[in-house]
């Protein structure tokens, strides 16, 4: 957002591109305002913790994408890691990985952002701006679904999870 000059957007004039599903993710809902309902937050399931911000107004885009060895741990930290995930950690462990992490996030939070994420602007065609679509009624489930989504199963409006439930054995019968 600094590399951008931009604040928060109160409605869609930025445009959030995240890589990942994991709780970054999250965080880049709530600080740049962008959101599924607004139609201007997309997720691209990569499995990369980057994420893509545009704005709208200047045609700009800037990608930041975690480094390799951002969070990189000391190995005997690793060991307590797998105790804790495995839950085999006892109270003293336990009580030494809180203090660990307390320690890791601090030193995180005090490292220059460009030592955690390799930050390029880039050249990004940003969608349109989100489009209210009317619902109508799925014939096979009886759910609203946007119009725009529903399509034709032997002559009857479909949603997707309904074309792909009766689509294959509704063409089957027919062979």
């Amino acid at each position: 957002m600094d590399r951008l000059g931009v604040k928060r957007a109160p409605d869609e004039e930025l445009v959030a591109i995240v890589e990942t599903d994991a709780c970054g993710a999250d965080a880049i809902q709530v600080m740049t305002g962008c959101t599924f309902g607004k139609g201007n937050f997309i997720f691209r399931n990569y499995g990369k913790h980057a994420f893509a911000l545009a704005d709208r107004k200047t045609g700009r885009t800037v990608r930041a994408c975690l480094r390799p060895d951002a969070m990189e741990l000391p190995p005997e930290n690793l060991a307590l890691l797998e105790k804790v995930r495995h839950e085999t950690a006892s109270s003293e462990e336990l009580e030494q990985h809180r203090n660990f992490q307390q320690e890791e996030i601090r030193k995180i939070l005090e490292r220059p952002f460009e030592s955690l994420f390799k930050i390029e602007e880039i050249s990004l065609p940003i969608p349109p701006e989100a489009q209210i679509v009317e619902s109508m009624t799925c014939d096979y489930c009886g759910e609203p679904t946007k119009a725009d989504l529903l399509g034709n199963l032997n002559g009857r409006k479909a949603c997707i999870p309904c074309r792909e439930k009766f689509g294959p054995q509704e063409r089957h019968r027919k062979k």
